[in-house]
């Protein structure tokens, strides 16, 4: 009997896993990575990041620098599955690739430095994932450094992220000593020596501390999972297969995090990782139907080949090879040569091929389905966010957030002829990262590229360089400020009147303006009896919004206001939606000016890790840049100091906080909720 079509699909779904490696910097993502590789078989030699040799880090520039910058996918089998997986980056000014990525896996491995535990961006990249609602496993990386300990950085886990840690393996030895795991869930020993794993049954040194643990796991599970606590009042202990269960549908519900550890620069603990992942991780056919809209009308897509194509982009890069978009396909099969619509432009471009990816490598395939990711060549306009969908079957799905930028840098072409090469390779690196923006600054004439931080700015910049051969110079980088409404004004007047000798425009409205305790902008009308019909109160809505972009104090760009429309007349011939976005337009802008406005500055939070008889200097060099410490503690000789910081202030902290410490010292930092700017700096600035 010919087993149904629909049946293969959801067999080959179920065995099929899309997972990143998600972390701070430094706590062995690449590395990791690496090693899941070469357990695979997916390579036959073993790179390392300090030799630039690895997989996913193949730009030149994370060689050069020893970090992940840009999110790479690669594919692997293990156990009967295919795994795809995504490297992403871990320092802060590159979370928009985190942000993207996240936005189309299915499950994700948390790593984390059995060290230093849950770092600052570790923390981030935890709560983006719990925005976008990612299972997760989490792996205590480093288990064989000088003060690595399992439980230390369990309890990070559980204090920062308040998750729940259900720890399934128990080390085997301390820091140099750590030669193996025992395995809680099936009571047995892995040792590694060398690339030889050897298993076992629970040496009887380990017996009880084995046991021990292995209860306070069963007793974990059965306060959050109803049919293991029944299981354990009944029989008094769990079987392995109801744990299994138990700890898999946690995962998948978010109610806990499975916790296991290893080595991976030692090659321990990489094996029972990828069982974890199958194990515990959902595959597509977990997944529930992607959301859309069409026509205004919610619609779901489930996760079946044989329905209507629908796919998001997530990433866009220029190569050697073409164009290359990456997908996510939610529904449908996709195939060489096929014909496919941008839901949110309406254009229709066609597939010229499809391409399984492996870092910089890249295999042909004639076709791609539901639960697959892969990268396509042919599309010209796309870019990442936008749904790509069969041309009769429209759908348009959410697109990942994009971060706002808050660095800037002017750029211009250190030769005039290499200007217009310049031009080019900006509108490319804006459209292969959302997170870069570039204009042209109006007063000055300048080209000025916008990021989320220095270090963004400078492999940007860097890129550009390299790839293209242009000579740029670049400018000291500024802040992106922002302007508020402190004290508002109420019953502002506002005739737009304007009669040429043709059709005239006439729009009246009355406007209250008041600030908002949050960052952004808000409108509403209280207008009664139709004297200012919906129409036209949505144009004085658009024209506010207009108006935002140029504050009265110095043209920054406006928020944290509420705008109330309460009463307004219209003209039987000469009313019109332009009129009323005109007057919405101007009158705000009045009304702006005769408000009492603020200064608003971006704000990082910053986080310097230092030797304790450095502490002083950066405490004062903190103050001096108008910081303000929340927290500092020691332990081992080695200081945290976490405060908040203005984004102006920071420019060169790096070069400063090394010369302070010889070295020593090293800082992330995280954006932070804008902060006013007091009196004195907010008039320095404006008198610039």
């Amino acid at each position: 009997m010919r087993t149904p079509v629909r049946a293969l699909a959801t067999t080959r779904l179920s065995a099929l896993r899309n997972l990143g490696i998600l972390a701070h910097v430094d706590a062995g993502k690449t590395t990791l990575t690496e090693r899941i590789l070469f357990a695979t078989g997916a390579v036959h030699k073993r790179g390392e990041v300090h030799d630039g040799t690895t997989v996913t880090d193949f730009d030149a520039q994370e060689r050069d620098r020893g970090i992940t910058i840009f999110a790479a996918a690669v594919s692997c089998d293990w156990d009967g599955h295919r795994i795809n997986l995504i490297d992403t980056p871990g320092h802060v000014d590159f979370a928009d690739e985190v942000e993207r990525s996240l936005r189309v896996l299915d499950g994700a491995v948390a790593v984390f430095d059995a060290v230093a535990g849950v770092e600052p961006q570790s923390e981030s990249v935890w709560r983006t994932a719990d925005r976008h609602g990612v299972p997760r496993i989490a792996f205590v990386n480093k288990l064989d450094r000088a003060g690595a300990d399992l439980d230390t950085a369990v309890a990070s886990i559980k204090e920062r992220l308040g998750a729940v840690p259900l720890v399934v393996q128990l080390p085997v030895g301390r820091e140099d000593g750590f030669t193996g795991v025992i395995d809680l869930v099936r009571m047995r020993t892995l040792l590694w020596d060398g690339d030889t794993r050897t298993e076992g049954p629970v040496p009887e040194g380990w017996s009880d501390e084995a046991a021990g643990r292995r209860r306070l796991l069963e007793e974990t599970v059965a306060e959050l999972h109803p049919d293991a606590l029944e299981e354990l009042c009944a029989a008094s202990a769990l079987s392995e297969r109801t744990l299994v269960r138990a700890l898999r549908e946690l995962t998948l519900a978010g109610d806990a995090v499975v916790v296991l550890c290893g080595s991976a620069y030692r090659n321990r603990g990489i094996e029972p990782l990828l069982d974890a992942v199958l194990a515990y991780l959902p595959s597509p056919a977990d997944m529930p139907p992607v959301r859309g809209t069409a026509d205004g009308q919610e619609q779901e897509r489930a996760p079946d080949p044989a329905a209507p194509f629908a796919a998001l982009a997530f990433k866009v890069n220029a190569t050697a090879r073409g164009r290359l978009t990456y997908l996510r396909i939610y529904s449908g099969t996709l195939r060489k040569g096929a014909w496919v619509r941008d839901a949110a432009s309406g254009r229709t471009e066609r597939v010229g091929r499809i391409l399984r990816v492996q870092a910089d490598q890249h295999e042909e395939r004639e076709e791609a389905m539901a639960g697959d990711i892969v990268a396509v060549v042919g599309l010209k306009t796309a870019r990442p966010g936008a749904t790509l969908c069969a041309p009769d079957a429209p759908v348009l799905l959410e697109p990942p957030s994009v971060a706002d930028p808050v660095v800037s840098v002017a750029v211009e072409a250190r030769l005039a002829t290499d200007t217009g090469r310049l031009a080019s390779a900006l509108a490319r690196l804006a459209e292969e990262d959302p997170s870069l923006v570039v204009r042209s600054d109006p007063e000055t004439g300048q080209t000025v590229l916008s990021g989320l931080g220095e270090l963004h700015l400078e492999v940007a910049v860097e890129k550009i360089r390299r790839d293209q051969d242009v000579e740029v110079t670049v400018g000291r980088p500024r802040v992106s400020y922002r302007e508020t409404v402190l004290r508002g004004v109420s019953g502002l007047v506002y005739r737009h009147v304007k009669q040429d000798g043709g059709a005239g425009q006439f729009a009246h409205i009355v406007l209250d303006v008041e600030p908002l305790d949050e960052v952004g902008f808000e409108f509403r009308s209280t207008v009664v009896g139709g004297r200012v019909p919906q129409e036209y109160a949505r144009a004085v809505e658009a024209g506010c919004r207009d108006a935002l972009a140029e504050g009265p104090l110095g043209g920054h760009p406006v928020t944290g206001l509420r705008v109330t429309l309460t009463d307004g007349a219209t003209h039987s011939k000469d009313s019109s939606e332009m009129a009323f976005r005109s007057a919405g337009r101007f009158g705000l802008r009045e009304a702006l000016r005769a408000s009492e406005i603020g200064l608003l500055e971006p704000v990082a939070e910053i986080t310097v890790t230092v030797p304790e008889d450095g502490v002083g200097g950066v405490l004062g060099d903190l103050a001096a840049r108008r910081g303000q410490v929340s927290a500092s503690t020691a332990d081992a000789g080695t200081a945290v100091i976490t405060a908040t910081v203005p984004l102006a202030e920071l420019f060169g902290y790096a070069s400063r906080l090394r010369g302070r410490t010889q070295g020593r010292g090293t800082f992330t930092t995280r954006p932070a909720p804008l902060a006013p700017v007091p009196a004195a700096v907010a008039d320095a600035l404006l008198a610039r």
